[in-house]
């Protein structure tokens, strides 16, 4: 064998990024086995501890200069995401500001949300100073998703580096280019940290020997099923595991509400980025009174939307055109249960009556269903596609208990005239987050935790609590004095030790 030849044999394999707009190529990526990748969390283990030893206010000093360099490279990010995404250019730069924000945020309150506080002893232990300290946890592996391939990751990431730990992450095979990118802007942006973030690219096989490695939690955004594979890869050695795995977001409309604002609203929350989008809309509950007036605004708004191809669409194509194939069999199973198409059918899951041709990739257009039997995939399943469906009920109580049936439990929201009305609405759904009188308002409030429960998984990003979900608690207490009868010692006589006991009983009966 030649040096050539051996060269060649020990070069990883790559796979090439297509556009799923155009079908061309944007990239090219190494697939790394699980020898890259515990070489990656190994640096990244030297690294951490660097990066730990440091003051909280130079920590926050490189994270802005880092979010800095983001925003200077803002337009080369975003490029990058919509040409590995489809989604439209303007699209992928609000993701880029979305997460300049949440970045901001981590980086501003970390010592704040993680620093040392006293907490009382209580009277058995009076003679103990109490404390708790919050430390990092050392390396995450944060897998990310390919619909927002940006914002969703740093929710992990960047929060985790704040909280003082090294990342490696491994970006979806269809967006790695996105990854690469942000590990480059971190490596630029603090050169005498290296290994403080890197990026593994490859299929699914890497994501599963990055779960298996040596790192300190796993945060993952997916499918599902996917997260109970990558759960039971972290369950062999007890690693901690976060998880998000998309939602079937319900939107509760009153009789007395806003019917054109909750159009908008409802329009844009589920189709935008072609309906891809874990917190968004995709089942509407709403007031029998208020249902005809609001269907036929939804599909006013939604039928003057430029899909397809052209260059000022509103939405790209399906990013996995194997979602088109979802779709089309929930409109399907939809209208052949008894469901009405208000706006499109299963035709609009066809590229050619979508105005694409199969080299640019699944443009759907968009549909509004009415009238959706409960039990249907359209109302059970997550689509995550540019559908919607728009149900009528008798009364709140009905729009709640629907909203509440689904297996789901990421995000919701509820459209009301009174907001201390729509308040208590949303404080009966089961959700992990909701919004009043808009969609998606949490998504760009860094303070607010986010995440669900359910099929939708299970912990929080974002926020004190995304901080906190990396690092671990640590309680310390410190003897100030000798206590008058100690109870953690033989010397202490059984009479002292009853009287101590007598005391305690008689202060809990009677306090």
């Amino acid at each position: 064998m030649t040096r050539t030849d051996q060269d060649a044999a020990t070069r990883p394999a790559t796979f090439t990024v297509h556009s799923p707009a155009t079908g061309d190529p944007v990239g090219e990526h190494p697939v790394h086995g699980p020898q890259e990748v515990a070489h990656a969390v190994e640096r990244a283990r030297t690294a951490a501890a660097g990066w730990a030893a440091l003051s909280a206010a130079h920590r926050r000093a490189h994270l802005l200069r880092w979010k800095r360099a983001l925003a200077s490279s803002l337009d080369a990010v975003a490029e990058t995401i919509a040409a590995e995404t489809g989604k439209p250019r303007g699209d992928a730069a609000l993701e880029v500001i979305l997460t300049l924000e949440h970045l901001n945020w981590a980086a501003r309150n970390a010592d704040r949300v993680l620093r040392g506080r006293r907490v009382r002893s209580g009277l058995p232990a009076a003679g103990q100073r109490a404390s708790v300290v919050h430390r990092p946890l050392g390396v995450i592996g944060v897998i990310g998703p390919w619909n927002y391939p940006l914002y969703t990751p740093m929710g992990s990431i960047g929060y985790a580096l704040a909280a003082g730990n090294a990342v490696v992450f491994k970006p979806s095979e269809h967006t790695p280019g996105t990854g690469v990118l942000l590990a480059e802007l971190l490596a630029s942006a603090v050169p005498e940290h290296a290994g403080l973030l890197t990026t593994v690219t490859g299929t699914g096989a890497t994501g599963e020997a990055l779960a298996g490695s040596d790192v300190d939690k796993v945060a993952f955004t997916g499918s599902p099923g996917t997260a109970r594979k990558v759960m039971a890869v972290c369950a062999r050695s007890l690693t901690p595991f976060l998880a998000e795995c998309g939602g079937k977001d319900a939107t509760i409309v009153t009789a007395d509400a806003d019917l054109d604002a909750a159009a908008d609203a409802v329009v844009w929350g589920a189709l935008s980025n072609a309906g891809q989008t874990c917190a968004g809309v995709e089942r509407v509950y709403v007031v029998r009174e208020a249902h005809a007036p609001l269907c036929r605004k939804v599909v006013e708004r939604a039928r003057a939307l430029r899909v397809g191809p052209v260059p000022d669409a509103v939405y790209g194509p399906m990013t996995m055109p194997a979602q088109a194939a979802v779709v089309r069999r929930h409109v399907e199973q939809a209208l052949a249960g008894g469901a009405r198409a208000l706006l499109g059918d299963a035709t609009s899951m066809s590229t050619s009556t979508a105005t694409a041709t199969a080299a640019s990739g699944a443009f759907v257009a968009p549909v509004v269903l009415a009238d959706v039997p409960e039990d249907s995939p359209a109302m059970t399943e997550e689509t995550f596609g540019p559908v919607v469906a728009i149900n009528a009920v008798t009364s709140v109580d009905e729009a709640v208990r629907r909203a509440n049936a689904s297996p789901y439990a990421l995000a919701a929201s509820v459209f009301c005239h009174d907001r201390r009305a729509g308040a208590a609405i949303a404080a009966r759904l089961r959700a992990g987050a909701v919004s009043v009188n808009s969609v998606l308002g949490f998504a760009a409030v860094p303070a607010l935790p986010f995440g669900g429960s359910g099929e939708s998984g299970f912990g929080r990003i974002h926020g004190a609590d995304g901080l906190r979900a990396f690092t671990a608690p640590q309680s310390v207490t410190v003897q100030r004095f000798t206590p008058p009868v100690n109870l953690t010692s033989f010397s202490t006589p059984a009479a002292a030790r009853a009287r101590a006991v007598a005391v305690a009983r008689w202060l809990h009966r009677h306090r």
